[in-house]
């Protein structure tokens, strides 16, 4: 056989054949991902705990990348037992009164009281609303995909709707929509419109777009311009709606909306 005939049509040397892809035992997990599944932190976070050596499997400290948890394996951090759980997500239509937070020293009511009974898991807020706001507050021990949506860079869309204590001038809302400058840097809204009450618009109530997770950025926009804002709802939030969505209940979200959040 000619070396022509050996190399192929063109002269390019045959391609080498590969290895079948390493197999791992069925119901194995990556540590990261298992760790990320027990909505400790995201998946890029477990990586450095690993490398760190802040985690043990089985009672001995694991620092290899792409570890495989096997059933049965016990992973520890913090000297605590971890279980991967089944990702839930929930949506919460929030009343006034409540606390954004898992647990309260003060013996405050707190959101966690609303989600009682609604799975097994350990789920826990995805950002914060205020006390006294109401509207739309997403749950979940994803710690992959809470990480990403409360991040700056992620830039998550809401919409708000605004009771003020005085109507919004046509001048305000032109400043908002080309910034305002706060103690923490300038910030603008995407959109501001009028909201219609009935068949008549009130200019004390507007609804209000914008992507920023800042801490009480709405309540600071309109106080920087000398408003009071009476009543503030979360009506939208990265695409989830309170439509059938009672004030004070919860719901869990579809199979379709988890994979939208999960492409933000």
């Amino acid at each position: 056989m000619s070396s022509d005939s050996q190399r192929g049509r063109g002269g390019a040397k045959p391609a080498a054949p590969q290895k079948p892809a390493a197999k791992h035992p069925e119901g194995a997990m990556r540590l990261n991902k298992y760790i990320a599944h027990a909505g400790i932190c995201s998946r890029r976070e477990a990586d450095e705990l690993i490398a760190a050596g802040s985690v043990k499997v089985n009672g001995k400290v694991v620092t290899e990348m792409g570890y495989q948890v096997m059933p049965g394996d016990e992973v520890q951090y913090g000297g605590e037992k971890l279980r991967s759980e089944r990702l839930r997500y929930f949506l919460l239509n929030k009343p006034k009164g409540f606390i954004t937070t898992t647990d309260d020293p003060q013996e405050r009511r707190t959101v966690m009281m609303l989600m009682d009974g609604c799975c097994a898991e350990r789920i826990y807020p995805v950002g914060r609303l205020d006390r006294a706001t109401t509207g739309l507050l997403l749950f979940t021990n994803d710690g992959e995909l809470a990480k990403r949506l409360t991040h700056p860079s992620t830039q998550v869309y809401k919409i708000y709707q605004v009771e003020l204590n005085k109507p919004v001038t046509k001048e305000d809302m032109k400043k908002l929509l080309e910034g305002i400058e706060l103690e923490d840097g300038p910030m603008h809204v995407d959109d501001i419109q009028y909201a219609a009450v009935g068949k008549t618009i009130d200019k004390r109530i507007v609804g209000v777009e914008l992507h920023s997770g800042r801490n009480r950025i709405v309540r600071r926009l309109f106080e920087a311009l000398g408003y009071e804002v009476h009543k503030l709802d979360r009506t939208t939030f990265a695409g989830l709606t309170k439509k059938d969505l009672p004030r004070g209940r919860w719901r869990e979200l579809t199979e379709k909306e988890v994979g939208f959040l999960k492409m933000i």
